[in-house]
């Protein structure tokens, strides 16, 4: 019973931290562009998780490492932290907080859409519902209040957050067979991401970062979306009983994301974006359910 406690509170803090990253991403963007925030962030989460690392005596496990797990750890590495969130940031640069963060949640409906081409899976007819009630979810968050204007205000800014929910999903299912240490496999997959993100901070921004509220902002990111919470949210999994009971608290996320999102970037919320989410967190729900048949 201690057990499952701990269980809910690791989830519980998980939960409160990804709970302010919309807002953080939004604060580090007034001072850094998303490539230098992305540079800071993952240099941060690097460092904490080679330090987790150091503390359970776990670096042997990075020398046993064969070429070929390599090769696909730095794969995954590219796709999840450098691509992803290169692309999430310049999403939060172009929308507001509550559009951007709800529209990459999408990425369990995503990840079944990809699941067709990749893992030839068929789409039922649950599925069909589910995506319809989902993407009617994304067309009233992407309206930003206005359901009567077919135009959206950031068409481009749309695009991007869609589009990290489709590299999320890709990296979910290129990491299925993973059966490495999971701590050791994120290290590596920071330092690969931090290895890119550089290059790419030398080639299209500037490395010599002055803002100390960046810095700061950075530090958070890479520490609170990342690191530590990803460490956290490990260790609620492996306390639990049944890890699906946990697994479908991270569907609070967005909900705590809009309370931080209004009371830190004083965002006035949409009822388009509130009901929006409702809709595509059923539209996820409904294509998990094995109770549902249709």
């Amino acid at each position: 019973m201690l057990k499952s406690k701990k269980a809910y509170l690791y989830a519980g803090l998980a939960i409160l931290f990804w709970g302010t990253s919309a807002s953080a991403f939004k604060i580090g963007l007034r001072y850094l562009d998303h490539y230098q925030l992305l540079f800071i962030a993952s240099f941060t989460s690097t460092v904490f998780l080679f330090g987790i690392i150091l503390f359970q005596k776990k670096n042997w496990k990075i020398k046993q490492i064969k070429r070929k797990e390599l090769l696909r750890t730095t794969l995954l590495g590219f796709l999840n932290p450098f691509l992803y969130y290169v692309i999430l940031f310049k999403a939060y640069d172009l929308l507001p907080a509550q559009v951007a963060q709800p529209l990459n949640f999408i990425w369990p409906i995503t990840l079944v859409l990809l699941s067709i081409p990749i893992l030839k899976q068929r789409l039922t007819t649950k599925g069909i519902l589910a995506l319809i009630i989902s993407f009617v979810g994304v067309f009233l968050i992407s309206s930003e209040g206005n359901i009567t204007n077919m135009n959206f205000a950031n068409p481009l800014g749309v695009v991007l957050a869609l589009g990290s929910s489709v590299v999320w999903a890709l990296f979910w299912l290129f990491n299925m067979k993973n059966k490495g240490d999971e701590i050791v496999q994120l290290f590596l997959n920071f330092l690969t991401a931090f290895i890119l993100i550089g290059i790419t901070t030398l080639l299209f921004s500037d490395v010599k970062i002055t803002s100390t509220n960046g810095i700061l902002s950075g530090i958070y990111i890479g520490l609170f979306e990342m690191g530590i919470t990803f460490v956290v949210w490990l260790k609620a999994l492996k306390l639990s009983e049944r890890t699906d009971k946990i697994s479908n608290l991270i569907y609070l996320t967005p909900f705590c994301s809009l309370v931080f999102i209004s009371i830190f970037l004083h965002e006035k919320i949409f009822i388009t974006t509130f009901f929006g989410l409702i809709l595509i967190i059923l539209g996820i729900f409904i294509q998990q359910s094995k109770k549902i048949k249709i």
